[in-house]
């Protein structure tokens, strides 16, 4: 079991790592957290919701993921609920208290079953924690750390983060903080993100094992712009308003982030083009006139809307769109915001049932159902879809393929389908074979359900080469896969954690060899 700190000490990719290696190695690895918290989710195959963190890890191990790797995810929807999504379909709407008096006594069941199937099919099945062992407060009830460490008979390895500071307090004080038989399951320490001569740390570390009697088996480096995609949006801090890439680029790509934002990794592929820059604004002051404004996805359409509208958004998009601004787009919950109406007949996402007015770009509404879609979809754009997608600048490109995943609980209707016209045609499942997302004939506002629209390589070429006709700028030629700098950055982590882990000892912890062949 990989443990932490404290949240974003680097727990998940740790996890992933070693499992890489240990897939390398032969031996059938698998990824378990039992509990999740996090806005950034992934559809498994079989179309149920687990936390991205699993379905990543998953990819890295080559297996397919499914929702026993993260039996329990929690996605927050307010300060103090949030909804609870077991075995990857939605169970209750709980406040964090009903969450631990009524859910969490019968938690532990759902969580061994899954791990036992786990247990059963693979060879090694490497468990993630979260956030701390040591929050004293939530120990009793606990279901991810210490108490799953010992239902599951799990060495633990500890890992700290460097780079924030205050690593050695942060190890000692956790182990302090822990009973006797919780500390004799930690086997050893990793420390991460250091950056410098590792020689200058070697006295700390000496005091560490000293000090506490165990061994420090690895001391990770910093590793700079590693594209593998983020858990939840703790990564956005400090990003407001500024650009994640070079401001020099030549497309200017806004998206709002607001406070409950959702799969925002749908625009990291959009990040490596060597054309456009992604920025992240709170507030109207920072937008500007970029060429792109985004809606991106949000777990509580109603409350970011009115977020927006606290804020001054609506006025700034307007001034925006008559200023230059080539278009506006969103993506799920924004997709449903740019509608007219939002309704909520089963106080889905309120605390009563009611409407609220949209943005009012497109003649849709769209009604909260209690019926929640998880889908993985595959298609092609539609025929005489209004996004500008040619590269040479000329007359509408023919079919280009397209892949997503949707997660929502909304359903969207269009009430003048002759005043827009369709993006997407799904060919599978073929349950879901309608038109797909909408979007005003000068494409210059549109909107999908669909996630993961700029992985697809071709259309996310094609889209921003679009952009740069509509601003004078000749067309780019494709510039690189999402899945091959994927793949890669699997690599390159693995490779580094092999060259900086004592990965003997860790396999020696868990009384297996360094190799299965």
């Amino acid at each position: 079991m990989i443990q932490g700190t404290a949240s974003d000490v680097g727990k998940s990719l740790v996890t992933a790592a070693i499992g890489r290696i240990m897939t390398r190695d032969g031996y059938r690895t698998a990824p378990f957290k039992s509990q999740n918290m996090a806005l950034n989710s992934y559809v498994t195959a079989d179309g149920k919701e687990i936390g991205r963190a699993q379905g990543m890890q998953a990819e890295a191990f080559g297996i397919t993921a499914t929702s026993d790797m993260n039996p329990i995810l929690l996605k927050p929807s307010g300060e103090m609920s949030a909804q609870i999504v077991v075995h990857g379909v939605p169970h209750a709407a709980l406040s964090a208290r009903e969450y631990r008096e009524k859910f969490l006594p019968e938690a532990k069941g759902t969580v061994m079953d899954a791990l036992g199937r786990l247990r059963e099919a693979y060879d090694i099945v490497l468990l993630e924690g979260a956030g701390s062992p040591a929050e004293i407060n939530l120990k009793a009830r606990d279901i991810v750390n210490m108490n799953l460490a010992g239902w599951a008979d799990a060495p633990v390895l500890l890992v700290a983060d460097i780079d924030r500071g205050g690593v050695f307090a942060f190890i000692v004080g956790t182990l302090e903080l822990l009973e006797p038989q919780e500390r004799a399951r930690v086997k050893g320490f990793v420390i991460n993100k250091f950056r410098g001569d590792v020689s200058l740390l070697q006295p700390g570390l000496d005091w560490l094992e000293e000090r506490t009697g165990i061994p420090v088996l690895g001391v990770l480096p910093f590793l700079p712009q590693l594209r593998i995609e983020a858990e939840d949006s703790v990564v956005l801090e400090g990003t407001s308003g500024r650009f994640r890439g070079d401001s020099a680029k030549e497309l200017d790509i806004a998206v709002i982030r607001y406070p409950r934002i959702s799969n925002f990794t749908d625009f990291d592929p959009l990040e490596e083009e060597p054309d456009a820059a992604v920025r992240y604004v709170t507030s109207a002051d920072e937008l500007g006139t970029p060429d792109v404004i985004i809606l991106p996805g949000t777990k509580n359409t109603a409350a970011d809307l009115q977020y927006l509208r606290e804020q001054g958004f609506p006025e700034a998009i307007e001034r925006a769109l008559g200023q230059g601004t080539h278009q506006l787009a969103g993506i799920c919950g924004g997709y449903q915001m740019l509608g007219l109406k939002l309704l909520d007949p089963d106080a889905v996402e309120s605390a009563e049932p009611g409407e609220s007015e949209g943005l009012g770009y497109l003649p849709l509404s769209t009604s909260f159902l209690q019926q929640k879609t998880t889908v993985r979809v595959s298609g092609g754009l539609a025929g005489g879809h209004p996004l500008r997608l040619s590269p040479a600048g000329t007359g509408r490109m023919g079919e280009l393929p397209v892949t997503g995943y949707e997660i929502h609980m909304g359903t969207t209707t269009n009430h003048d389908p002759a005043s827009v016209l369709s993006l997407f045609t799904i060919a599978a499942p073929e349950e879901l074979a309608v038109p797909e997302g909408w979007g005003t004939p000068d494409g210059r506002i549109w909107g999908s359900y669909l996630h993961g629209l700029f992985h697809n390589d071709e259309l996310r070429r094609s889209w921003l080469n679009g952009l740069r006709i509509a601003k004078g700028l000749a067309p780019l030629t494709a510039t690189f896969s999402a899945a091959a700098l994927r793949e890669q950055e699997f690599e390159r982590l693995a490779d580094t954690m092999k060259s900086h882990l004592n990965m003997a000892a860790v396999y020696e912890i868990m009384g297996l060899s360094a190799g299965a062949n």
